[in-house]
């Protein structure tokens, strides 16, 4: 199953860059979004109520947090929806 997993993250963020090299590994395909530009950020507001990084969107469900945080999450949700990479 094919679902479309966007990550919002800035460039000088330790848990964005880790979270990226995790999905790059495990082989899930992704989108990213910078929110160091000013649309981005003001996007992420509206849509998720918060401006932090990273925010990781898989559908039409998200999360954010701490790398650490946010994969055991991630895995779960994808592991649900079957788009979990075998």
């Amino acid at each position: 199953m094919t679902i479309n997993v966007t990550v919002y993250s800035t460039p000088t963020c330790p848990d964005c860059r880790a979270l990226k090299a995790w999905l790059d590994r495990t082989g899930v395909p992704f989108d990213e979004r910078d929110l160091t530009e000013l649309t981005v950020m003001d996007e992420a507001k509206r849509r998720f109520g918060i401006r932090v990084a990273p925010i990781t969107e898989i559908g039409d469900w998200f999360t954010y947090g701490t790398y650490p945080d946010q994969k055991p999450r991630i895995e779960a949700h994808l592991k649900e929806v079957g788009a979990w990479p075998t």
